[in-house]
């Protein structure tokens, strides 16, 4: 008897083995099949694989859009201007794989009860091997969650979401590229800018930082150039500008009041961005455009700036570099810092790291509350600073002023002056005189 159940047994769990072996292997064959249910795919096309997209609402011309032989969309219809490629990219990001919601009719033939004969919209994709595909739109269903689709020789209708037919229903002033000023942003080498009644230069000789070189040379805040140019970069037209706006812009640029004019050079040339005031509008003109178009406040913000907002007000350039060399004169007092490895010696003897690395923050933190053009003295302070392995030298004199009991601080080869507050020397003042000798480490027992 035991035999025979252990036989029984035995068998069953084989069956079983069997069976989950099947299952497993059904389960694996169904990987990524789509279920039978499953609403028909519409279409799916490689968005790299695409050279033009032509849109087509009823009743109106096309909207085309073409890549041309460097890579870059444009519009040809209704004429020619750059395209917005990530505009572009939304539609064909959305052909890539359009699904249907439901398959409503295998065989449709009375097309124009659903708003497809003609269709409300058409949206034609040609590939590069010159293969062409029209997806014909209509109306919504009458729950309005869902719209009529169908490709243009496929008799079989379909239903897709009502987000598919928003990201396909563009027309030319989706399409076109708003931005104003065209040029290269990482190439730039110089840019004159004329606001504020004043006319000023930024240069950038290569490998080296920002600095304005004209009308004096005095050092660049780079951040705040880049800044600019991110901003003269990104200066767009206003959304709703039309045709009849363009012809109003220009009727009111030639009386308006000038706002600011930058001339930026790339390896292309030098490339003109001009902004006017008309009333309370703004408008603007570029090289790289033809015509003249209505953009916000920001745009003329952007560009409408002195000279002293692109200064650097760190008296030091250094910023987070590492700095391997000190030299400080004040008075009759001088100290020499060098870094030697991770340890700061002076006069061959090691330095305590924390007294000296508050000093090195306070060199890092010195800046200025305004600028000055004359009253410099005679020194009461001269810092000299090494950083970027060597390679890098600034030497900076502080000076007491005339009157105020602020100082003035003269970094060499800019031809101004910073004025710093009497607290903040006073403290740099207080951090070298710190600076103290490491303590002998204790043996441990």
């Amino acid at each position: 008897m035991k035999l025979g159940r252990m036989l029984t047994a035995a068998f069953l769990l084989a069956v079983l083995g069997i069976v989950v072996w099947w299952s497993n292997q059904q389960e694996k064959e169904k990987e990524g099949k789509p279920a039978s249910d499953a609403a028909p795919r519409i279409l799916e096309i490689p968005p790299a694989s695409v050279k033009e997209v032509q849109i087509q609402r009823r009743g109106e011309g096309p909207t085309t859009v073409q890549l041309n032989d460097k890579g870059n969309w444009v519009l040809t219809q209704p004429k020619p201007f750059q395209a917005d490629s990530a505009a572009v990219a939304g539609i064909t990001n959305t052909t890539v794989k359009l699904d249907s919601q439901r398959l409503v009719d295998p065989n449709a033939t009375d097309l124009a009860s659903y708003g497809l004969a003609p269709a409300m919209l058409e949206v034609k994709i040609t590939q590069n091997d010159g293969k062409a595909t029209k997806l014909l739109i209509g109306e919504n269903t009458p729950a309005n969650d869902a719209v009529y689709v169908k490709l243009d020789g496929d008799p079989r209708l379909f239903t897709f979401n009502t987000t598919n037919k928003i990201a396909l229903n563009k027309d030319f002033k989706d399409l076109r590229d708003r931005h104003l000023f065209n040029f290269a942003q990482d190439k730039v080498s110089k840019i004159e800018v004329t606001a504020r009644n004043q006319n000023f230069e930024l240069s950038k000789p290569s490998d080296a930082d920002w600095q304005i070189s004209k009308p004096k040379a005095m050092r660049a805040d780079s951040i705040q150039v880049d800044e600019l140019i991110t901003k003269l970069k990104n200066a767009s037209m206003d959304a709703n500008f039309s045709d009849d706006d363009a012809k109003k812009a220009a009727a009111a640029f030639g009386g308006a009041s000038p706002v600011a004019v930058a001339k930026v050079t790339d390896p292309g040339g030098v490339k003109t961005f001009e902004v006017r005031k008309a009333k309370e509008d703004f408008y603007a003109k570029s090289s790289t455009l033809e015509g003249i178009y209505k953009v916000g406040k920001d745009v003329a913000d952007g560009v409408d700036k002195p000279a002293n907002d692109y200064r650097n007000k760190k008296v030091f350039d250094f910023g987070f570099g590492e700095l391997t060399h000190v030299d400080v004169i004040d008075g009759a007092r001088s100290s020499i810092f060098d870094k030697t490895g991770d340890a700061w010696l002076s006069a061959g003897k090691k330095m305590d790291s924390t007294s000296l690395q508050a000093f090195t923050d306070k060199l890092r933190d010195l800046t200025a509350s305004k600028f000055a053009d004359t009253g410099f003295g005679t020194p009461a302070v001269t810092i000299t600073v090494v950083s970027n392995q060597g390679k890098h030298r600034e030497k900076v004199e502080i000076a007491p002023m005339a009157s105020g009991g602020n100082f003035l601080a003269r970094h060499d080869g800019d031809a101004s002056f910073y004025e710093l507050e009497a607290n903040t020397v006073k403290e740099l003042r207080q951090a070298s005189g710190d600076v103290r000798e490491a303590q002998p480490e204790k043996k441990k027992k």
